[in-house]
Order: structure tokens, then C-alpha cells, then sequence
């Protein structure tokens, strides 16, 4: 479903609970957090129907045993970006053989913003090939926007689309900020509509939520994902929806 452009209360009215829930990869990728904190997380996803649960390398090959139902996602580079590419490709292949559908990895950001703009668009190539190569998994590439000027923005949201990646996506939530609705703004014009942009850093509550997806997120980054589900039921209920 496209929801940019909607009003606020378009939005409300025509976009179900569960829709809103899919577009939600449920996180948990704190260092403090536990398996049993995890394991939790992939139980809610179901029982959400959100997109996915987002959650730690170390334990994507358990959770894809404990919960076969859940899709499961992880990130690579984590959460700074500037591992080497002979380390991001491992990373990624044992992701995915551990099970894991789809990845969110860090651009090397210093790489970036020296200007080597050929080595990073090499690295999201690299990563992006070797994904589809091992069943077609979707790839997020992450630009740490609160790092970046609106014009780097932009420069780094085109060179995602051109790398074949699936969604060029804000934050980490272990940057300097999280993201805003002008970043969105920028990466969905920058990639026009063509790729998905995945908005992610500080969605807590389900306004965040509405206002980011109306600006051209497609997918949303939260550990939040209950609380904004829940949020939004009330929502509608308000305005007298029911689902």
C-alpha cells in the first residue's frame, strides 16, 4: 500500500492495524539485551504479523530454530560501518546461512565522507550480489543520515539505488540522531519512489510512525513496534475504526 501523501487522518482511515504492522521489522539489537529478550521479540512478530524481527547476529541461527514461522533479519558493519569488506562479506554470509531473510548493513561512512565514493559503491555491490546470490535476500543499506549534510543525503541515497540494494535506510539508533522526516524526504526523491526507503533511530509512538510513512518510508526500524501498534488501535478506535 502507498501511504505518501496521505493526511494524518487519511491515513487513519484507510490504513488497517495490520497493515501498519507490517510495515514494522521489530528490533531488538541493544548490547544489554539476552536471548530471552530475543526470543520474545520473535514471539511478538507473530503474533503482530510485523515484517520481521530485527535482531542480533549471534542469535539469528537460534531464533530461526526456536521460531521457523518468523522471518528473521540482522545487520552487518554494526553499528558503525567502517569493518573491511572482506569482514561485511562474511558477516553476511554467515547471516544468511544461519537464516536470516534479509540485511540491513552500515556503508562505510568514513570511506564516505573522504570522498572515496567508488570503494563504498563497491562494498553495497559486493554485499548486495552476494545476498541475491544465496536466495535472493533483501538488503537495507544503512547511511547514518544524522551524520551526513542533506546534499551527502541525497548523494548516498542514488548511489543505493544504483547498487541494486532494496531500501536505503536512515539510521542505526546509535548515531549522533534518529531520523527525521526531512531525511525521508530526501532519500524517497533522491531514489524516486524506486527503491524502498526504511525509516529507523527514535520511532517511539505511533505518530512518529504515521508522519514518517507519509513522507516515503515503506518500512519503519523501532524497538517500539507494540507500543505503536497499540497506539494506533486506540487511534482508530477514537475515530470510531474497529481493525
Amino acid at each position: 500500500m502507498q501511504f505518501r501523501g496521505l493526511t494524518f487522518m487519511d491515513f487513519i482511515r484507510k490504513v488497517s492495524i495490520e497493515e501498519l504492522a507490517k510495515t514494522i521489522d521489530h528490533t531488538i539489537l541493544k548490547p544489554n539485551s539476552t536471548l530471552k529478550d530475543v526470543l520474545r521479540v520473535c514471539r511478538e512478530t507473530l503474533e503482530y504479523k510485523f515484517a520481521l524481527a530485527m535482531i542480533p547476529p549471534t542469535y539469528v541461527k537460534r531464533a530461526v530454530s526456536e521460531y521457523s514461522d518468523c522471518r528473521v533479519g540482522t545487520v552487518i558493519g554494526f553499528p558503525l560501518g567502517f569493518q573491511t569488506l572482506k569482514t561485511k562479506l562474511k558477516e553476511t554470509e554467515e547471516a544468511i546461512s544461519n537464516g536470516a531473510s534479509e540485511i540491513d548493513m552500515v556503508m562505510n561512512i568514513m570511506e564516505f565522507k573522504s570522498g572515496n565514493k567508488g570503494y563504498v559503491l563497491k562494498e553495497i555491490e559486493e554485499i548486495v550480489n552476494l545476498a541475491k546470490s544465496m536466495g535472493d535476500i533483501k538488503v537495507k543499506v544503512i547511511i547514518e543520515t544524522g551524520y551526513l549534510t542533506d546534499q551527502e543525503i541525497i548523494e548516498a541515497s542514488k548511489m543505493v539505488k544504483q547498487t541494486g540494494a532494496n531500501y536505503v535506510k536512515s539510521c542505526t539508533g546509535f548515531g549522533p540522531r534518529g531520523v527525521t522526516v526531512h531525511d525521508v524526504t530526501l532519500m524517497f526523491n533522491a531514489v524516486n519512489g524506486e527503491i524502498g526507503v526504511k525509516a529507523a533511530g527514535g520511532i517511539r509512538h505511533a505518530e512518529d510512525a504515521i508522519a514518517l510513512l507519509i513522507a516515503g518510508a515503506s518500512r519503519l526500524g523501532t524497538s517500539s513496534g507494540v507500543k505503536i501498534v497499540e497506539e494506533y488501535r486506540k487511534l482508530r478506535e477514537t475515530f470510531g475504526f474497529k481493525n
